[in-house]
């Protein structure tokens, strides 16, 4: 198991120059609770600390205008974190934050959503930019969520990626609004996050 100290960029260095064991959702649920964040990604096992105090400030700020013009209308749910969303074989994340549509609402499950949400957002820390903006965005991708966001709390900028034929486009950088691509008349005030 990794310790509680080492940063997903050093976990991935690690996990290319030895080989380890593939993690399963199984090996997932027998993690003792130490609070951390812990995840699998195709079979890698990934460790963050806990979020800082600022981090869950902009966290609460953007989950309190997304529930306002999304939950509140019955425009479909927002959900926060630490919530367990099982994209696959060998692959569980934790994203700050998760949106999905009413027609998505049949992939949760009693402990964990168990299928692709409609937008997934990341607020990155200084432990984790390399994995949130490689790892876990090349992840998404491939599993076909369809708008990603990774919310930078120090530059006071979100990174819009939309799917498109498979693929991300390049990312729309917002830094005073956000609108977003799933829904049509929702849109955040960022200058309300930080």
């Amino acid at each position: 198991m990794l310790r509680c100290d080492e940063s997903p960029c050093q976990t991935m260095t690690a996990t290319a120059r030895r080989p380890q064991k593939r993690w399963t959702y199984a090996d997932y649920c027998r993690i003792p609770a130490d609070r951390n964040r812990h995840e699998i990604v195709d079979g890698r096992h990934f460790v963050n600390p806990a979020p800082s105090p600022y981090h869950q400030l902009v966290s609460a700020q953007l989950l309190h205008q997304l529930m306002t013009l999304i939950t509140d209308c019955d425009r479909g749910i927002v959900l926060n974190a630490p919530l367990d969303v099982h994209l696959g074989p060998g692959t569980v994340v934790q994203p700050d934050l998760v949106v999905l549509r009413p027609r998505s609402r049949c992939i949760i499950g009693d402990k964990k959503l168990t299928g692709v949400p409609d937008l997934l957002i990341e607020i990155v820390s200084p432990s984790n930019v390399g994995y949130d903006r490689r790892t876990k965005r090349n992840r998404y991708e491939r599993a076909g969520v369809r708008e990603f966001w990774l919310v930078d709390p120090d530059a006071h900028l979100v990174e819009q990626l939309v799917l498109r034929q498979g693929s991300y486009t390049n990312p729309i950088v917002a830094a005073e609004r956000i609108r977003p691509r799933i829904f049509r008349g929702v849109e955040i005030d960022l200058r309300k996050v930080w």
